[in-house]
């Protein structure tokens, strides 16, 4: 007999943005959907600020959060370009990716926008745990058998696996692609906001390839800067990373004075490399399907990280609950369906950073950006 969709058993690994917005999609349909997180804080504290473009906003009206989002961000509407001293050379304004009744962009710290979907999980009855993991044991035409790491076991319908870029359930199940460092690394921190930030400035040039920042709140922003990837991430202590980014922050005019004299606690700046990821043929194996950064990451240079992950979540949740049989068919469907988009914004948030390492001048870097923006203009 053919479940309904009230008795189907979702089970979502991996409580970040995908994970927790398909939870949310699929439980406000009315599915039994169990989450788990390997992180026993739900990685509710970690992360200084994200960048939200208008199609990412979009599908956060979808998940009921759009107005809590709003309030608790800063939204603008335009892209300065600036010398590496402070001198304004450009201002752009942005596309609007989720159409003329949202903003442009928005910037968030990440923390809040973490508990913003923590609370509508929560508030959805979707069963939580945290510390866990899993492992998929079995799976059949019916479903997926899984053992998680408090030795309990569980039966579901589907898996969805949101668990990362190293997403220890895509090498499980035997998808062998693997995230690859495209050259560039970077420094994050949240700092207080000066007065006069109201968008996204970027300093090209200067002691590393960009400096940036982006208003996170009336108060707040969070600051990044870009370099070469270091040869061992392992040789630059921890405890080094505030004078690590000060020292080249420190370089940079307009309101990186202000700002760089707030990098000061090691245990509040980020250090990472940047990645690129593709997997390519198809995102599932029988009833286990990957999403978000477990299926594809890029570069931040296009900030349609967030973006591409919060889309599968909306688009997987969409086809699972419109009627249609569950099987490699749809699952077929899904990846095709999101593929050509996310792959224009993998290779194009790649290429934008290949052109700084390989020094390229007269780069159409307008071009590209304005291009896949149009593109992501369309619905996913």
């Amino acid at each position: 007999m053919t479940k309904t969709t009230e008795t189907r058993r979702v089970l979502v690994i991996g409580g970040g943005a995908s994970g927790n917005a398909v939870t949310i999609l699929l439980r406000g349909a009315g599915l039994t959907v169990d989450l788990i997180e390997a992180r026993p804080d739900w990685n509710a504290t970690t992360g200084s600020g994200i960048t939200l473009q208008g199609n990412a906003l979009r599908v956060l009206r979808e998940l009921g959060v759009w107005e809590k989002v709003e309030a608790s961000g800063f939204a603008f509407g335009a892209l300065g370009v600036t010398a590496p001293d402070g001198t304004l050379l450009h201002e752009a304004e942005d596309l609007k990716t989720g159409g003329d009744d949202l903003p442009a962009t928005l910037g968030l710290q990440r923390p809040q926008l973490q508990q913003i979907l923590i609370d509508a999980v929560r508030a959805s009855g979707a069963t939580v745990r945290l510390g866990i993991t899993a492992d998929i044991q079995e799976q059949d035409a019916d479903g997926v058998t899984v053992r998680f790491s408090d030795d309990t076991t569980g039966r579901y319908d589907l898996v969805i696996a949101a668990d990362g870029l190293n997403s220890a359930t895509r090498a499980a199940i035997g998808i062998t692609d693997r995230p690859e460092p495209t050259g560039m690394a970077i420094w994050r921190t949240p700092a207080p906001r000066p007065e006069g930030v109201t968008r996204t400035d970027l300093a090209f040039g200067g002691p590393a390839y960009i400096a940036g920042y982006t208003p996170t709140s009336e108060k707040t922003l969070y600051a990044y800067v870009v370099e070469a990837s270091r040869g061992d991430r392992s040789s630059i202590p921890p405890e080094s990373y505030a004078d690590e980014m000060r020292r080249l922050a420190q370089r940079y005019g307009g309101a990186w004075p202000e700002i760089a004299a707030h990098i000061t606690d090691p245990a509040r700046v980020n250090y990472t490399w940047f990645n690129r990821l593709l997997v390519e043929g198809s995102w599932h194996r029988g009833r286990v399907v990957v999403i978000g950064d477990a299926a594809h990451c890029c570069p931040p240079t296009l900030a349609q990280g967030a973006a591409m992950s919060l889309e599968d979540a909306s688009v997987l949740a969409e086809m699972l609950t419109g009627g249609r049989a569950w099987g490699d068919e749809l699952f077929q469907a899904f990846y095709e369906r999101r593929i050509t988009r996310v792959r224009t914004v993998v290779e194009a948030s790649v290429q934008l950073g290949q052109w700084q390492l390989d020094g390229v001048r007269d780069a159409d870097v307008p071009g590209l950006i304005g291009r896949t923006m149009t593109m992501l203009k369309e619905l996913p």
